[in-house]
């Protein structure tokens, strides 16, 4: 199986652009080379990333700037207990005509409506208003009442978590977590970055970021990515490799009964 020119190009420029993205988060970031990585493998990939880390460490700051570096509408929902399905879908209001006084629901949208959504502290909120995101991240769509609103392309759900933090939190449910693609730990930085840290933080930025890539573009890539050949013994291992991850079947390990529930999905 071969790959069309065309396909070829993207996956070229894909590259280039690849390179051009780390330089202008560097700008902002320091180091996480591998966390931003694994960011970008997720991005070109159309899957949504689940962050665990300490307070601090610039998760907010990391997904902003990709979003800028992308061109992308950023939306950050910040999740707390009172939070309700409707502060992220959207809801319908009451709205009065200015031509005849006549009066009408209409739909304001939510902070859904966007390309990257920072859902901050995701199981600080109740099972309940976590759902509220389960649609949009499986089907890209919203629903209201008995309408149905499409979300623009492209789209992630980049949700944040505090493992230090267990009172007062609603762990994420097994078919939440099915629909990230990572599950990514954001470590403390080595001594020179933190002193890097500290050198940045104490001065005025006055770097300017650029956008590299457009939307239309990056939907062109996670395409041409698809079309990718891979080996049928490729393909094998990766079945095998997840199937042995499950502890009902008996090709598993015996240390994967032991300390695994759940398997690997076919998702």
């Amino acid at each position: 199986m071969k790959m069309e020119n065309d396909t070829v190009k993207i996956l070229e420029k894909l590259a280039e652009s690849k390179e051009k993205i780390l330089g202008e988060i560097s700008k902002v970031i320091v180091g996480q080379k591998k966390v931003i990585n694994e960011f970008l493998i997720a991005i070109f990939s159309d899957g949504h990333c689940l962050l665990e880390g300490v307070p601090g460490l610039a998760k907010t700051m990391l997904i902003s700037t990709i979003a800028k570096v992308m061109n992308m509408k950023f939306s950050r929902i910040q999740f707390t207990p009172d939070l309700m399905p409707s502060d992220i879908t959207g809801t319908d209001i009451l709205a009065e005509s200015k031509s005849d006084g006549k009066r009408y629901f209409e739909y304001i949208k939510g902070p859904v409506f966007a390309n990257i959504i920072l859902a901050d502290e995701i199981n600080r909120t109740p099972p309940k208003t976590q759902s509220a995101l389960l649609q949009a991240m499986q089907e890209y769509e919203v629903t209201s009442g008995n309408k149905t609103f499409s979300l623009e392309r492209p789209f992630w759900v980049f949700a944040t978590q505090n493992p230090i933090e267990q009172e007062g939190t609603y762990p994420l449910p097994e078919a939440q977590l099915d629909r990230f693609m990572f599950n990514i730990n954001i470590d403390y930085p080595p001594y020179e970055e933190e002193k890097e840290i500290v050198k940045r933080t104490t001065v005025e930025n006055t770097e300017k970021i650029n956008a590299v890539l457009s939307a239309e573009e990056i939907i062109l890539m996670q395409k041409a990515i698809r079309e990718i050949p891979v080996s049928e013994h490729v393909l094998d291992y990766a079945v095998r490799l997840a199937r042995a991850t499950r502890p009902q079947y008996p090709e598993s390990p015996d240390f994967i009964s032991k300390w695994v529930n759940w398997g690997a999905g076919p998702r």
